[in-house]
């Protein structure tokens, strides 16, 4: 009796995940207020927060296991960045979980001011609401949009600060240096970057990152239309961390199947199985981290 009301329990979740009014759900068209909202505004705002979860206590779709991990927003736990001022993170993929880098969203407000990597550490940052003004050593300051970003090297001394609410997602890793090269800070948006090709592939894709030598990671925009998949089901030795900034889908982990949506976040771990196709009537987006230009061993 016992599983056969967990069963009806799970079939009642799947139903609510592909109704109307589900994470997965297919819109019948945009209202005159989502055609207002900013860019990226579900990452801050998904179907699924704590505030809609009064009625289902002790719900969440995240899951963690040795192979990779789903971190949904319900889920995640906020607190004060050591050695930032007025400004408070999650940490969503870090080395504890099995990953060799860390990835976090910063909350911005008045008067935030970001601190300095650990030493060897490089980092980038990739704006999801409001504007950051970054500013290096020599004290000459840029300003950064919604869909901006910027990369500092390891030991590149910067700031980061705001003046108003805002929000960045924060990849750090400590620099696997190779003679001879020495990578640059960068600045640039994504739409100063070109669709690449993607022989085999239909979806469109950018990166953020140069291909050289020098960088030892890239980050990747991914764009899919609805109804459209990853042909290749990958397996590789690379590492990703995720952020789905629009859209919705069923993202193939390993043997597992999860529908995914803007705001969630996912570790893979090397050589897991991994495949992904979108729903819905909008497109999807996701950002990517991925190892580059180091061999594994």
């Amino acid at each position: 009796m016992r599983s056969i009301f967990a069963l009806l329990f799970i079939l009642g979740l799947f139903k609510h995940a592909f109704s109307e009014e589900g994470y997965c759900s297919a819109p019948s068209g945009l209202s005159t207020e989502a055609k207002s909202k900013p860019l990226y505004w579900k990452v801050d705002n998904p179907t699924l927060s704590p505030v809609h979860l009064i009625d289902l206590p002790g719900f969440t779709r995240s899951v963690y296991k040795t192979t990779h991990a789903l971190i949904s927003p319900e889920s995640h736990v906020y607190g004060p960045l050591p050695d930032w001022s007025d400004t408070t993170g999650a940490y969503l993929i870090s080395p504890e979980m099995g990953s060799h880098f860390l990835m976090y969203l910063a909350k911005l407000k008045d008067n935030s001011r970001s601190g300095l990597p650990l030493p060897g550490v490089e980092r980038f940052i990739f704006v999801l609401q409001g504007t950051v003004t970054i500013t290096n050593a020599t004290g000459v300051s840029q300003l950064l949009q919604v869909d901006s970003y910027a990369y500092f090297p390891p030991n590149f001394e910067h700031s980061i600060e705001s003046d108003a609410l805002g929000t960045i997602v924060v990849f750090e890793r400590r620099y696997s240096p190779l003679a001879n090269h020495i990578p640059e800070p960068l600045v640039g948006s994504t739409d100063k970057h070109p669709l690449l090709e993607t022989p085999g592939e239909i979806f469109e894709l950018r990166k953020l990152i140069p291909t050289s030598l020098a960088y030892d990671f890239n980050i990747h925009i991914m764009d899919f239309q609805p109804g459209e998949f990853l042909n290749v089901k990958e397996v590789h030795y690379n590492q990703h961390g995720l952020l789905l900034l629009e859209g919705q889908g069923i993202y193939r982990l390993g043997d597992s199947w999860y529908p995914v949506q803007a705001g969630d976040v996912i570790w893979m771990a090397p050589f897991i199985p991994q495949w992904y196709a979108a729903l819905g009537k909008t497109r999807t987006r996701y950002l990517i981290y991925k190892d580059a230009n180091r061999s594994p061993l």
